[in-house]
Protein backbone atom coordinates (compact mmCIF):
# COMPACT_ATOMS: atom_id res chain seq x y z
CA UNK A 1 0.00 0.00 0.00
CA UNK A 2 1.63 3.31 -1.46
CA UNK A 3 0.63 6.96 -1.95
CA UNK A 4 4.19 7.96 -2.25
CA UNK A 5 4.24 11.01 -4.92
CA UNK A 6 0.13 10.65 -4.97
CA UNK A 7 -0.61 13.42 -6.87
CA UNK A 8 -3.39 14.80 -4.85
CA UNK A 9 -1.05 15.40 -2.29
CA UNK A 10 0.64 18.81 -1.89
CA UNK A 11 2.82 17.63 1.16
CA UNK A 12 5.88 14.91 1.83
CA UNK A 13 3.62 11.53 3.23
CA UNK A 14 5.74 9.79 5.75
CA UNK A 15 6.21 7.24 8.80
CA UNK A 16 8.32 6.41 11.34
CA UNK A 17 11.82 4.02 11.01
CA UNK A 18 9.63 2.15 13.36
CA UNK A 19 7.16 -0.04 11.43
CA UNK A 20 8.49 -3.48 11.21
CA UNK A 21 10.24 -5.04 14.32
CA UNK A 22 13.52 -4.52 13.20
CA UNK A 23 15.93 -1.31 13.57
CA UNK A 24 16.36 1.64 10.98
CA UNK A 25 18.12 -0.09 8.01
CA UNK A 26 15.13 -2.65 7.70
CA UNK A 27 13.04 -0.31 8.36
CA UNK A 28 13.95 1.95 5.40
CA UNK A 29 14.09 -0.65 2.98
CA UNK A 30 11.29 -1.50 3.67
CA UNK A 31 9.58 1.89 3.54
CA UNK A 32 11.31 3.09 0.77
CA UNK A 33 8.89 3.10 -1.93
CA UNK A 34 6.03 3.31 0.10
CA UNK A 35 6.14 6.95 1.63
CA UNK A 36 8.20 10.40 0.81
CA UNK A 37 9.46 10.73 3.73
CA UNK A 38 10.59 8.82 7.00
CA UNK A 39 11.06 10.14 10.45
CA UNK A 40 14.19 8.98 11.93
CA UNK A 41 12.93 8.26 15.94
CA UNK A 42 16.62 8.44 17.76
CA UNK A 43 17.36 8.01 21.50
CA UNK A 44 21.21 6.91 23.56
CA UNK A 45 20.89 5.36 27.10
CA UNK A 46 23.87 3.99 29.21
CA UNK A 47 22.91 0.54 27.88
CA UNK A 48 21.63 1.28 24.56
CA UNK A 49 21.69 3.31 21.68
CA UNK A 50 20.61 3.99 17.89
CA UNK A 51 22.78 6.75 16.67
CA UNK A 52 23.40 5.83 12.93
CA UNK A 53 27.01 5.30 12.00
CA UNK A 54 28.67 6.92 9.30
CA UNK A 55 28.61 3.63 7.65
CA UNK A 56 24.78 3.73 7.71
CA UNK A 57 24.14 7.10 6.74
CA UNK A 58 25.92 6.61 4.03
CA UNK A 59 23.44 4.15 3.00
CA UNK A 60 20.52 6.17 3.79
CA UNK A 61 21.70 8.93 1.42
CA UNK A 62 22.11 6.34 -0.92
CA UNK A 63 18.53 4.65 -0.52
CA UNK A 64 17.35 8.66 -0.51
CA UNK A 65 18.49 9.24 -3.92
CA UNK A 66 17.43 6.31 -5.25
CA UNK A 67 14.03 6.81 -4.22
CA UNK A 68 13.49 10.33 -3.55
CA UNK A 69 13.24 10.21 0.04
CA UNK A 70 13.42 13.12 2.27
CA UNK A 71 14.25 12.73 6.30
CA UNK A 72 12.82 14.02 9.60
CA UNK A 73 14.28 13.37 12.97
CA UNK A 74 13.14 13.18 16.47
CA UNK A 75 14.97 14.12 18.98
CA UNK A 76 15.60 11.79 21.93
CA UNK A 77 12.31 11.97 24.01
CA UNK A 78 14.30 12.77 27.58
CA UNK A 79 15.63 15.91 27.13
CA UNK A 80 15.38 18.39 30.34
CA UNK A 81 16.21 21.86 29.09
CA UNK A 82 14.50 23.85 31.74
CA UNK A 83 16.19 21.83 34.90
CA UNK A 84 19.51 23.60 34.26
CA UNK A 85 22.98 22.58 35.54
CA UNK A 86 24.43 19.34 34.74
CA UNK A 87 20.94 17.66 33.52
CA UNK A 88 20.57 20.57 30.95
CA UNK A 89 24.11 20.56 29.66
CA UNK A 90 23.63 16.52 29.02
CA UNK A 91 20.77 17.17 27.68
CA UNK A 92 21.95 19.62 25.30
CA UNK A 93 24.85 17.39 24.43
CA UNK A 94 22.99 14.70 23.41
CA UNK A 95 20.47 17.09 21.02
CA UNK A 96 24.11 18.22 18.96
CA UNK A 97 25.45 15.17 19.07
CA UNK A 98 22.21 13.50 17.06
CA UNK A 99 22.36 16.45 15.16
CA UNK A 100 25.65 16.10 14.13
CA UNK A 101 25.65 12.16 13.37
CA UNK A 102 22.46 12.95 10.80
CA UNK A 103 23.23 16.40 9.28
CA UNK A 104 24.99 14.72 6.00
CA UNK A 105 21.46 13.50 5.26
CA UNK A 106 19.69 17.19 5.39
CA UNK A 107 16.53 16.65 7.06
CA UNK A 108 13.89 18.88 6.64
CA UNK A 109 13.24 19.00 10.56
CA UNK A 110 14.46 18.53 13.51
CA UNK A 111 11.51 17.37 15.95
CA UNK A 112 11.90 18.31 19.91
CA UNK A 113 9.58 17.83 23.09
CA UNK A 114 10.27 20.91 25.07
CA UNK A 115 9.83 19.78 28.99
CA UNK A 116 8.30 23.18 29.79
CA UNK A 117 5.20 21.47 31.10
CA UNK A 118 7.43 21.59 34.19
CA UNK A 119 7.27 24.93 34.17
CA UNK A 120 3.10 24.98 34.60
CA UNK A 121 3.85 22.45 38.11
CA UNK A 122 6.56 24.79 39.00
CA UNK A 123 6.73 26.96 42.15
CA UNK A 124 6.24 30.95 41.68
CA UNK A 125 9.89 31.41 42.73
CA UNK A 126 10.98 28.66 40.20
CA UNK A 127 9.46 29.69 37.22
CA UNK A 128 12.40 32.65 36.08
CA UNK A 129 15.02 30.19 36.31
CA UNK A 130 13.41 27.17 34.32
CA UNK A 131 12.61 29.67 31.64
CA UNK A 132 15.82 31.05 31.53
CA UNK A 133 17.48 27.55 31.53
CA UNK A 134 15.13 26.23 28.48
CA UNK A 135 15.82 29.45 26.59
CA UNK A 136 19.58 29.21 27.31
CA UNK A 137 19.45 25.50 25.91
CA UNK A 138 17.49 26.32 22.61
CA UNK A 139 19.71 29.35 22.08
CA UNK A 140 22.72 26.85 22.32
CA UNK A 141 20.36 24.17 20.19
CA UNK A 142 19.33 26.80 17.18
CA UNK A 143 22.83 28.27 17.34
CA UNK A 144 24.13 24.58 15.78
CA UNK A 145 21.73 24.53 12.82
CA UNK A 146 22.05 26.02 9.60
CA UNK A 147 18.81 27.23 9.01
CA UNK A 148 17.14 27.63 12.64
CA UNK A 149 13.58 26.99 11.48
CA UNK A 150 14.80 23.24 10.87
CA UNK A 151 13.85 23.04 14.68
CA UNK A 152 10.34 22.17 14.96
CA UNK A 153 8.98 22.33 18.50
CA UNK A 154 5.95 19.90 19.06
CA UNK A 155 2.72 20.70 21.22
CA UNK A 156 2.31 17.69 23.79
CA UNK A 157 -0.93 17.07 25.45
CA UNK A 158 0.17 18.24 29.10
CA UNK A 159 0.25 21.58 28.32
CA UNK A 160 -1.46 24.05 26.31
CA UNK A 161 0.26 23.87 22.83
CA UNK A 162 0.04 27.85 22.31
CA UNK A 163 2.45 27.87 24.77
CA UNK A 164 4.83 27.17 22.08
CA UNK A 165 4.59 30.27 20.23
CA UNK A 166 6.87 32.39 21.99
CA UNK A 167 9.64 30.13 21.36
CA UNK A 168 8.57 29.60 17.66
CA UNK A 169 8.85 33.36 17.20
CA UNK A 170 11.85 33.99 19.57
CA UNK A 171 14.05 31.83 17.78
CA UNK A 172 12.75 31.44 14.77
CA UNK A 173 11.74 27.81 14.66
CA UNK A 174 8.62 25.85 12.98
CA UNK A 175 5.93 24.12 14.55
CA UNK A 176 5.79 20.52 14.59
CA UNK A 177 1.86 20.43 15.26
CA UNK A 178 0.67 17.04 16.81
CA UNK A 179 -2.65 16.44 15.52
CA UNK A 180 -3.06 13.78 18.39
CA UNK A 181 -1.93 15.96 20.95
CA UNK A 182 -4.46 18.21 20.46
CA UNK A 183 -7.15 15.53 20.29
CA UNK A 184 -6.30 14.28 23.64
CA UNK A 185 -7.04 17.77 24.94
CA UNK A 186 -10.34 17.30 23.73
CA UNK A 187 -9.73 20.11 20.63
CA UNK A 188 -10.71 20.23 17.35
CA UNK A 189 -7.40 20.87 15.94
CA UNK A 190 -8.18 22.93 13.04
CA UNK A 191 -8.80 26.39 14.41
CA UNK A 192 -5.22 26.07 16.34
CA UNK A 193 -3.47 24.52 12.47
CA UNK A 194 -4.76 27.22 10.28
CA UNK A 195 -3.00 30.20 11.41
CA UNK A 196 0.42 28.35 12.25
CA UNK A 197 0.30 26.32 8.67
CA UNK A 198 2.98 28.57 7.16
CA UNK A 199 5.66 28.12 10.03
CA UNK A 200 4.78 24.00 10.36
CA UNK A 201 6.86 22.00 8.67
CA UNK A 202 6.04 18.77 10.44
CA UNK A 203 2.31 16.97 11.10
CA UNK A 204 2.15 14.52 13.25
CA UNK A 205 -1.04 11.94 12.24
CA UNK A 206 -2.03 9.63 14.32
CA UNK A 207 -5.09 7.35 16.29
CA UNK A 208 -5.72 7.97 19.86
CA UNK A 209 -8.93 6.29 20.33
CA UNK A 210 -7.69 2.75 21.65
CA UNK A 211 -4.73 3.89 22.00
CA UNK A 212 -1.90 7.27 21.58
CA UNK A 213 -0.12 6.14 18.52
CA UNK A 214 -3.18 3.98 17.15
CA UNK A 215 -4.35 3.10 13.38
CA UNK A 216 -6.26 6.04 12.02
CA UNK A 217 -9.15 3.54 11.48
CA UNK A 218 -9.92 4.07 15.20
CA UNK A 219 -11.59 6.98 14.64
CA UNK A 220 -15.09 6.34 14.00
CA UNK A 221 -15.95 9.78 12.54
CA UNK A 222 -14.68 11.77 9.37
CA UNK A 223 -11.54 13.98 11.56
CA UNK A 224 -8.95 12.41 8.98
CA UNK A 225 -10.54 14.00 6.37
CA UNK A 226 -11.25 16.82 7.50
CA UNK A 227 -7.50 17.79 8.40
CA UNK A 228 -7.02 16.18 4.86
CA UNK A 229 -9.41 18.61 3.20
CA UNK A 230 -8.03 21.38 5.36
CA UNK A 231 -3.82 20.79 3.96
CA UNK A 232 -4.85 19.98 0.50
CA UNK A 233 -6.99 23.37 0.14
CA UNK A 234 -4.09 25.52 2.12
CA UNK A 235 -1.37 23.83 -0.70
CA UNK A 236 0.38 22.67 2.97
CA UNK A 237 3.83 21.63 1.65
CA UNK A 238 5.53 20.40 4.38
CA UNK A 239 5.85 16.71 5.75
CA UNK A 240 2.56 15.23 7.07
CA UNK A 241 4.25 11.71 9.58
CA UNK A 242 2.03 9.14 10.01
CA UNK A 243 3.29 8.67 13.72
CA UNK A 244 2.64 4.60 14.72
CA UNK A 245 4.72 2.40 15.32
CA UNK A 246 3.65 -1.02 13.91
CA UNK A 247 3.13 -2.50 10.58
CA UNK A 248 -0.99 -3.32 10.84
CA UNK A 249 -1.38 0.46 11.92
CA UNK A 250 0.61 1.90 9.30
CA UNK A 251 -1.28 -0.80 6.31
CA UNK A 252 -4.44 0.28 7.81
CA UNK A 253 -3.82 4.10 7.80
CA UNK A 254 -2.36 3.79 4.40
CA UNK A 255 -5.72 1.84 3.10
CA UNK A 256 -7.83 4.82 4.89
CA UNK A 257 -5.57 7.68 3.68
CA UNK A 258 -6.30 5.87 0.08
CA UNK A 259 -9.79 5.68 -0.07
CA UNK A 260 -10.67 9.18 1.64
CA UNK A 261 -7.82 10.30 -1.57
Amino acid sequence: MSLKNFPALPFRLGTTSYIIPADILPNVRYLADKVDDIELVLFEADDYSNLPSEALVKELRRIAADHALSWTVHLPLDLKFTAGGERADVSIEKALKVIGCTEKLDPIAYVAHLDTHQIGMAEENELAEMERNCLNALERLTGALPDRSRLAIENLESYPAERNDGIVRRFGASYCVDLGHLWLQGRDPIPYLRPRLARTKVIHLHGIAKRDHSSLTSFSDNRVELILKELVLNSYAGVVTLEIFNENDFRSSMKLLREIL
